[in-house]
């Protein structure tokens, strides 16, 4: 099934003023869902709407928080995000980072007490806007391992940097600091497809292809599978964004962090408040001149784009250009959505009594 931008943004705009959000709230919610899917993340798109709901249900989601600065310095701040969605507590925090970074140079923001915050890149890029190299990242719920162990203890922690370009589209470095998100797993369940080796260990600690060994007891690796290979430098980055994330901002961390499926509960003995997130900005003026910056910019990217080829069919992918031409082809053709998202919505739109797809 393919869908258009404008019709999938107003049903999923609906559907957050459905369960209590403010018109404003639901249409920054709509629009990082909404440039999840625009930029080919399809896992962390609408098809995560219906699990926002399912939160919402369960009272671990507040449609309408009071977001606030709890404590700050003229270039930090920390952010309690009031069980709030984390796709309108993000951008909040955001903000106040640019402010201080428009001020001072830069902004950094720790928040607590969040909730799933979409896409990294959504965050970060906002800086880029204003000249900025923009930074994003999270803890996530615990499903993925660290090196020598089988025990779910770190999420799939992503981070982000996005970088200010000349002639080019910004370049974005987004990515999880596990193998693989699980919502890779997801889309290749829906699509009835095999995972590579390396992504996860089934319940019994082996290596497995099975898209659903993670929901039978398995865990995701770190990035870099294993030892061998790598895996103890994925460990510490996933660390790193938790400990940023959570233990600086004051909330949950490790196995902590509660999980995003309403069927799992919040861990009894948390230490924490909610998810954390940690958001910041930099002026590129407080450096060099923009406009000097933006050129070298350029200059590296074509470089790198002319680096010699292992196979004369395959050039160097920049980080952030395959979303950049998802973009431009899905705002023309459509978005795909698999048929169990298809599904999720539709019966969404019955439940709330929303037409329109």
């Amino acid at each position: 099934m393919t869908i258009y931008e404008q019709p999938l943004r107003e049903f999923t705009e609906q559907v957050f003023k459905a369960i209590g959000c403010s018109e404003t709230h639901a249409r920054l919610a709509a629009d990082v869902l909404l440039s999840a899917d625009l930029r080919g993340i399809d896992s962390h798109g609408v098809a995560r709407l219906s699990g926002y709901v399912r939160l919402w249900e369960q009272h671990r989601i507040n449609a309408t928080p009071d977001i606030r600065v709890v404590h700050e310095t003229p270039t930090t701040a920390t952010v309690d995000g009031d069980r709030g969605l984390g796709l309108v507590v993000a951008p909040y925090a955001m903000e106040v980072a640019l402010e201080k970074a428009r001020q001072y140079g830069s902004g950094w923001v720790a928040i607590r007490n969040s909730n799933h915050f979409g896409i990294a890149a959504y965050h970060a890029l906002r800086a880029v806007a204003e000249d900025m190299i923009g930074y994003a990242m999270t803890n996530a719920s615990p499903l993925v391992a660290p090196t020598f162990s089988s025990e779910r203890m770190l999420g799939t922690n992503p981070m982000c940097y996005a970088f200010p370009t000349g002639q080019h589209p910004p370049m974005v470095v987004d990515m999880a600091t596990a193998a693989a998100a699980n919502g890779k797993l997801e889309v290749a369940e829906r699509a009835g497809k095999t995972i590579p080796e390396g992504w996860v260990l089934d319940a019994a600690g082996g290596p497995t292809t099975d898209p659903t060994a993670l929901k039978q007891g398995g865990v995701l690796l770190p990035l870099g599978s294993d030892y061998a290979h790598g895996s103890h430098k994925g460990f510490g980055l996933s660390a790193t964004v938790d400990i940023l994330s959570g233990v600086l901002s004051g909330a949950n961390y490790g196995p902590w962090v509660p999980p995003f499926v309403a069927f799992l509960q919040p861990a009894p003995d948390e230490p924490g408040l909610g998810i954390g997130h940690f958001v910041g900005a930099m002026r590129v003026d407080g450096f060099r001149p923009v406009e000097d910056f933006k050129r070298h910019m350029d200059q590296w990217i074509e470089r790198f784009k002319e680096a010699r080829r292992i196979d004369a069919q395959q050039h160097v992918v920049i980080p952030g250009e395959p979303e950049d031409l998802a973009v431009a082809e899905r705002r023309i053709n459509g978005i795909p959505l698999a048929a169990a998202v298809w599904t999720d919505l539709q019966q969404l739109g019955e439940r709330f009594g929303i037409e329109g797809l």
